[in-house]
């Protein structure tokens, strides 16, 4: 017996795609010692802004992506209640192609006339592009012709682990991180090419989007962007980064977006232009998980519903320059590379020695701020991300940039 066990067939993984091995082999070490040090895995209440974990301590939390604190607002909080009662169900659990209630319809128009396009919802952004890369690899979401799928080096897991499943139905790389010349190559040598990028990255910066245009008009270039940061954050009507500077909205732009972060809510929103009801049947029938019995549920549609009213009203204007005047007075505390930008995080730079204390001591003083490393972010480049947000109050920004400097942080630059 023994003989044969150890005859049977070893697995070398190719890793074209993924590595797991190295990915939890490195990070899960810096998760471990989060978790020791009390900086991951806390569990909290809140309170009226304030979290208290059990043994009553309190903090007030820098690492949350509700950037317009949306997701407490009253009437979003009512709105879910009343689509409850409106439709008495809370999961209608079939899938939408065969049978759906009026809820997600209602809406999808909401949304697609907030910001001028068609929208089809999803239960999140991750499934989304799960279903849809898949779908534009094979030509069937496009205009026939398998591209190349080109992914950004940073771009989000969420779109990255699609990889495996498009490179079943056409040709895969990696490109470097917004690297134009590189991928202006590949233009001139395919047919058709799918840039994979984030509109606004979870670590700060936002796409060239205006370079990517020059592409588009060139070239045909497809972009598949997630804005899910910047989505209700910036823009008129909060049609995020992308939408408000991107001048190519047709079938060559594709854009989606949660509903999770400064919307308030749960979900997520695919944003089309110039996609016809054939490319919409085929996104509901055969998107992966955007097909199955899990649509957004009830409740989640009745607070979008609410808070797409905010979002056409002047109170989300009035959030977006709460928001605005938060992070001009971190960056005139704080010096990080993202200093000058609307984008509403912060990494503050630390090393990998030092990034889990610096954490654990900032967490003591009252204030949550996530450290990050690799493979979060690359190899050397670990910080204390921080993410500012319209209910923040003056003091407590002020008094979490004094902790951030005794932790090691730089002070901004005095102004000339």
């Amino acid at each position: 017996m023994t003989s044969e066990l150890t005859e049977r067939k070893v697995i070398t993984p190719p890793h074209r795609y993924r590595n797991n091995d190295k990915a939890v082999g490195v990070g899960n070490a810096f998760w471990d010692r989060s978790e020791q040090e009390g900086v991951a895995g806390i569990v909290a209440e809140l309170d009226n802004g304030i979290l208290r974990t059990g043994d009553g301590h309190e903090f007030v939390n820098f690492t949350c992506c509700s950037y317009l604190d949306l997701d407490s607002h009253p009437e979003v909080i009512e709105g879910a209640i009343t689509a409850l009662r409106r439709f008495g169900v809370l999961d209608h659990c079939i899938p939408r192609s065969r049978v759906q209630l009026p809820a997600l319809l209602e809406l999808e128009s909401s949304l697609g006339e907030l910001w001028g396009a068609d929208v089809i919802t999803a239960i999140s952004a991750g499934v989304a592009s799960a279903g849809l890369l898949p779908l534009i690899a094979s030509g069937h979401l496009g205009n026939g012709t398998r591209p190349l799928m080109v992914f950004d080096k940073n771009c989000h897991v969420s779109m990255a682990g699609a990889k495996p499943a498009c490179a079943d139905e056409t040709e895969v790389v990696t490109s470097g991180h917004h690297d134009m010349d590189q991928l202006e190559d590949f233009c001139r040598q395919y047919q058709r090419v799918c840039y994979v990028v984030d509109g606004a990255d979870s670590l700060g910066g936002y796409a060239p989007v205006e370079q990517l245009a020059e592409l588009q008009e060139k070239y045909g270039l497809l972009v598949y962007y997630d804005d899910s940061h910047s989505v209700s954050a910036f823009g008129e009507r909060g049609m995020g980064y992308i939408r408000a500077n991107n001048p190519i909205r047709d079938e060559r732009t594709i854009t989606i977006a949660t509903l999770n972060k400064a919307f308030g809510t749960s979900g997520a929103a695919i944003v089309l232009d110039g996609y016809g009801k054939h490319s919409h049947r085929v996104i509901e029938r055969f998107a992966g998980a955007l097909s199955y019995s899990q649509p957004m549920n009830t409740a989640a549609v009745g607070a979008s519903l609410a808070s797409a009213e905010i979002h056409r009203g002047p109170e989300l204007v009035a959030l977006q320059g709460r928001l605005n005047a938060n992070i001009a007075l971190f960056d005139s505390l704080i010096d990080t590379e993202q200093a000058g930008s609307s984008y509403p995080i912060r990494v503050v730079p630390m090393n990998d020695e030092t990034v889990i204390d610096a954490g654990r001591r900032v967490y003591q003083a009252g204030f949550y701020v996530s450290p990050v490393f690799f493979p979060i972010v690359a190899r050397g480049t670990a910080g204390l991300r921080v993410m500012l947000r319209a209910g923040q109050t003056v003091e407590q920004i002020q008094r979490l940039c004094t902790v951030l400097t005794e932790v090691g942080a730089p002070a901004a630059k005095a102004s000339p």
